[in-house]
């Protein structure tokens, strides 16, 4: 392994290649445990209900724990080339295998469902006591199943159905070629132009952004069309009354929460506003601000940072913190966990993915030096720390609901942005760190808000119409003129954001949207609780954090003394930033 090369991520920890010898072990002991599952499910009317329930969870560990490791590999190799073909034939492999679960693992959970000493067993067992939750969500899955026959037949039809119309949208993004300033670069690259301090170069290259997308827009939108109506269909048929419905449910999280939620974000659209205004103001618009000046640097922030100083920044202030994030961070960067730099075929953005089998994450980014950077880089290791609290549970147990995901995340965003705000020495350092921070909210309650509304619009349109391109930007255009108001210059909104956010492009996961705003407004909550208790609040959120894969979302806040559906709790939030508008409207105007 590589120290220090702060370039590509080592996945060694995983297997050597495609060609290594333990990989084909994992694959034929995953087909192993998926024939014994199959013999499980035949005898599952005959066997002690005891009996099942020990040998089914021991047979959904076998078959996590392998197919986790191998779907990773694949997964992350695709990330970073999305040309590897290797690692897309392995993914098809690796799915058609697992399809293979669908109609056995239906029979058990339907057989489990039925067991009405279930809460008995659990009860009087140990070892089943430390499954409670998992059994008796099974439970209340169940009431969602299809048949077993029909279960077999989505998971073989998804296979080249929403997964692939996600793939082929990845590799879209990825490899199309956007003309910049007389240069062929990549859609990320071109995205990270937009944090760039010379308003020309910003300029320029929103233009070049927005005159990509033509490209591809018919294959995109086919993708698109094709997802929304499966998500549709598979809703029907399970007896979901809406995908919003069905994303709440997989969330973990109650409508009441979300209406709570979704009525304060509203409720301070105006305040947001301004604050869009201020800025437009300080860049020299009269007119609200133009959306290639959304993340325009102000103060002094606009200088670049070397992958060890983004390391030196992230660890001085995670070590004030807690020396258990100060030191996990600390090996990401010396043990190559992160792919760091943008290139062709690699995809945008940024995101974490735990590594269970090695009690490890990898990060992938797009590099660039902003200290917007910083901040994405803080944001992935917050899921990282995520993980690392929920990896001493058992593989079925880890898996944690859209909305606390994006919490962990979102409070180290906020403790790296607000204390780098409370050492800052000049106003001109001081207005970058608050714009950043207000930046950053502004992504996750305008922009989340307007993508909410967006997704909602499909839903609706797509049940009646096939959704052209043209469509598809004129249902974000509205969706966009509904969150921003005249907080951003009309003639310059972004009509292509349907296409550029993966978000949207999943069979599995409807409404990637909400759950930003959920995490960080919580986070700024638990913030807020953590500056009055000091290092006592430490413990109290790493066992939330432990929490949040074996409860529901209400349980788990309400760890912390919160109450997730009274919509004051989310007013309290968006009330600080509120301050934090003021601040910076005062900093401009003086």
């Amino acid at each position: 392994m590589n120290q220090n090369t702060y370039d590509r991520w080592d996945l060694s920890i995983l297997y050597s290649g495609f060609d290594d010898p333990a990989l084909k072990a994992d694959i034929d002991d995953m087909a192993r445990a998926i024939e014994e599952g199959k013999q499980l499910a035949a005898l599952a009317g005959s066997i002690p209900h005891k009996d099942l329930l020990h040998r089914y969870i021991d047979n959904n560990e076998r078959v996590s724990t392998l197919a986790d490791k191998l779907f990773i590999f694949a997964n992350l190799r695709y990330a970073t080339d999305t040309s590897d073909m290797e690692a897309t034939a392995m993914t098809g492999k690796l799915q058609a295998m697992l399809s293979e679960t669908a109609a056995p693992d239906t029979v058990l959970k339907q057989a489990i469902s039925r067991m009405e000493d279930l809460d008995e067993l659990i009860e009087s067992d140990a070892a089943l006591k430390d499954y409670a939750f998992f059994l008796r969500e099974i439970r209340e899955e169940s009431k969602y199943l299809l048949s077993e026959n029909e279960e077999k037949v989505f998971a073989l039809m998804n296979i080249s159905g929403a997964s692939a119309w996600e793939d082929l949208h990845d590799t879209l993004t990825s490899t199309v070629n956007v003309k910049y300033r007389g240069e062929d670069i990549t859609l990320s690259a071109v995205r990270n132009l937009a944090y760039d301090g010379d308003p020309a170069v910003r300029k320029d290259a929103y233009e070049a952004e927005l005159a990509c997308y033509p490209q591809i827009e018919q294959p995109a939108a086919f993708a698109l069309n094709s997802i929304k109506l499966q998500v549709l269909n598979e809703c029907r048929l399970r007896g979901f009354a809406s995908p919003l419905d069905q994303a709440l449910f997989n969330s973990r999280m109650s409508r009441k929460t979300l209406d709570a939620l979704i009525s304060a974000m509203n409720d301070y659209m105006p305040k947001f506003r301004e604050y869009l205004k201020a800025k437009g103001r300080a860049l020299g618009h009269a007119d609200g601000l133009p959306w290639c000046d959304m993340f325009a640097p102000l103060g002094s922030l606009d200088r670049k940072y070397t992958v060890e100083e983004a390391k030196a920044y992230l660890l001085n202030i995670f070590g004030s913190f807690d020396t258990e994030l100060h030191d996990m961070v600390k090996r990401a960067f010396e043990e190559n966990w992160i792919d760091f730099f943008p290139r062709k075929g690699k995809v945008g953005g940024a995101f974490d993915c735990g590594v269970p089998s090695a009690k490890q994450s990898r990060v992938l980014t797009n590099f660039d030096g902003a200290f917007g950077d910083i901040v994405t880089l803080a944001h992935e290791l917050g899921h990282a720390f995520h993980d690392r609290q929920v990896f001493s549970h058992s593989i079925i147990q880890q898996d944690y609901s859209m909305p606390v995901a994006e919490t962990a995340s979102t409070f180290n965003e906020v403790l790296v942005v607000s204390e780098a705000i409370d050492r800052a020495e000049t106003r001109e350092e001081k207005l970058a760190l608050i714009e950043s921070q207000l930046s950053d909210a502004c992504q996750i309650i305008c922009d989340i808000y307007s993508r909410y509304l967006f997704e909602t619009s499909v839903f609706e349109a797509r049940d009646e119409e096939f959704l052209s391109p043209e469509r598809m930007c004129e249902l974000m255009h509205n969706a966009q003129l509904a969150s921003y108001g005249d907080g951003i210059t009309e003639a310059t909104l972004h009509p292509y954001m349907w296409l550029c956010k993966g978000h949207y492009y999943s069979g599995s996961l409807s409404f990637y949207n909400f759950p930003y705003a959920f995490g960080g407004l919580l986070a700024r909550g638990l913030y807020a609780l953590y500056k009055k208790q000091g290092a006592e609040f430490v413990p109290l959120y790493k066992a939330l954090l432990h929490a949040t894969s074996v409860n529901n979302v209400e349980d788990t806040a309400a760890m912390a003394g919160i109450d997730l559906t009274d919509k004051a709790f989310w007013c309290e939030g968006l009330n600080s930033l509120a301050d934090e508008i003021d601040m910076f409207v005062s900093l401009i105007e003086n």
